[in-house]
């Protein structure tokens, strides 16, 4: 795992899920951590007590809200922007006020994010975004206000790794297919039709996902920059 003993990290969406999983990697690491949350304050609460990290509410809807928790994180050496919404069904029926807001969690507050954590981050930081598989393919009908945001986001991440190069700021994103989450429950309905793309038949674990955003906030990842790593169990080769 390493050693990130007196790294200040900050987790934007660390209350649930990967987000939690990743939280845990970097306390137990040593670094100094805070994170994020917006509708889950016992669960919030619980992973702070277990890990010593700092829970912090802010929704990332809101981009003064988001700006401000950034800022007031002080100088990071690590970002991860893992918050994230889904929104699915058919795009001639889905409600509008709910892609507007998928739009403002998975693409704007990212971007945001991103700058206000670049604006204050020490040289040779790291931003990671947590994108989704999605990105780059479309298995489902339903997905394409969802896929939309996750394409958006290998953009920033490119831009963002080219404007922070000079400082040897890397900027990679993390795309996970399928894991066992509240949003994607690996009994849920649609899993054996997930499993039966994949080369490797099951979702992943959260902790799989924050292993490899481990990696890529180490020193050994100092050249990987402007990156999509995809952990997806061989969905769609």
């Amino acid at each position: 795992m390493g050693d990130f003993s007196g790294k200040s990290v900050m987790v934007l969406g660390g209350s649930r899920g990967i987000g939690a999983a990743i939280v845990r990697h970097f306390a137990s690491a040593g670094a100094k951590v805070q994170f994020s949350y917006s509708g889950s304050p016992d669960a919030a609460a619980a992973v702070a007590a277990e890990t010593g990290a700092t829970a912090v509410q802010a929704d990332s809807a809101n981009r003064d809200e988001l700006i401000a928790a950034v800022a007031a994180a002080g100088p990071l050496d690590i970002m991860v922007i893992n918050a994230g919404v889904l929104v699915h069904g058919d795009p001639l029926t889905l409600d509008p006020d709910a892609v507007d807001r998928l739009i403002d969690i998975n693409v704007r507050a990212v971007y945001f994010a991103g700058v206000e954590a670049g604006r204050r981050m020490h040289d040779d930081g790291r931003i990671i975004i947590i994108g989704s598989v999605n990105g780059d393919r479309v298995q489902i009908p339903g997905s394409t206000a969802y896929a939309l945001s996750k394409s958006a986001v290998q953009g920033i991440g490119r831009g963002l790794a080219r404007d922070f190069g000079a400082r040897g700021i890397t900027v990679n994103v993390v795309q996970p297919g399928p894991v066992d989450t509240d949003m994607n429950p690996a009994g849920g309905p649609m899993a054996p039709l997930m499993h039966s793309m994949m080369a490797i038949k099951r979702h992943a674990h959260a902790e799989e996902v924050a292993a490899l955003v481990m990696f890529l906030a180490s020193p050994a990842a100092a050249m990987i920059t402007g990156t999509t790593q995809t952990i997806d169990g061989g969905i769609g080769i």
